[in-house]
């Protein structure tokens, strides 16, 4: 799952970013609305996590122009204030859920959870090319009924490339979209990982469903 973060301490924000990261998530980290605004333009996101006070503004204002322009990614929102005119002022701008500071990190857990299964990225749960099946919520990857055994940073570069089938998903955005962009990967560790991905769900014996687009990328499709 990949999460977008916006908080304003700077000490939470780094806590839950490596608590999310343990749990297999991929976190991309905002410090103000802005830049909240910015990177959801430019990526997808299962799920946002906004904090209400940001350094510009209020997170309200960020979910605001987000429904604005569209965007119906589920939002959680994270205050220290937890008067009822707040909570109420949330969900009127846009916001799907609300946790008041403090808060024990299993109950964030399991509330960005239960975002991202009601969420519209996760709505169709399985996701599918060819007899190859892999649902985002179980953790599970199939190739005609059978399983298939991936590491998290396997499971996520599948995950990745199934939710763009049949495009051509350039190297730089696919190590963004895994690893995050604030991470420092060099393109032959992404080529290494699609070698081992390539190896455990193609094959030799099946017909290829992850192809090498020279100079560009890597693209997951069933050729005709």
């Amino acid at each position: 799952m990949r999460i977008l973060l916006a908080e304003d301490d700077r000490r939470m924000s780094v806590l839950l970013q490596r608590g999310l990261s343990e749990e297999g998530h991929v976190v991309d980290q905002a410090d103000t609305g802005q830049q909240a605004l910015d990177v959801a333009r430019g990526a997808e996101f299962d799920v946002m996590v906004f904090d209400v006070m940001l350094p510009d503004g209020e997170g309200f204002d960020v979910v605001r122009s987000l429904r604005a322009a569209g965007d119906r990614t589920p939002v959680l929102m994270l205050t220290a204030r937890d008067a009822n005119a707040d909570v109420v002022k949330g969900l009127t701008a846009g916001a799907d859920d609300y946790l008041t500071k403090p808060f024990s990190f299993d109950v964030l857990l399991a509330r960005v959870h239960a975002l991202a299964r009601r969420g519209p990225t996760v709505q169709d749960v399985s996701l599918g090319v060819a007899d190859l099946r892999l649902d985002p919520v179980a953790r599970t990857v199939t190739r005609s009924g059978v399983s298939i055994d991936l590491t998290r940073t396997e499971f996520g570069l599948l995950e990745y490339l199934m939710r763009r089938s049949g495009r051509v998903v350039p190297r730089r955005a696919l190590i963004d979209g895994v690893w995050g962009a604030a991470r420092d990967v060099e393109e032959n560790t992404l080529d290494a990982f699609v070698k081992l991905l390539r190896q455990k769900v193609d094959g030799k014996r099946r017909p290829p469903l992850i192809h090498t687009v020279r100079g560009v990328g890597y693209c997951i499709r069933a050729e005709p």
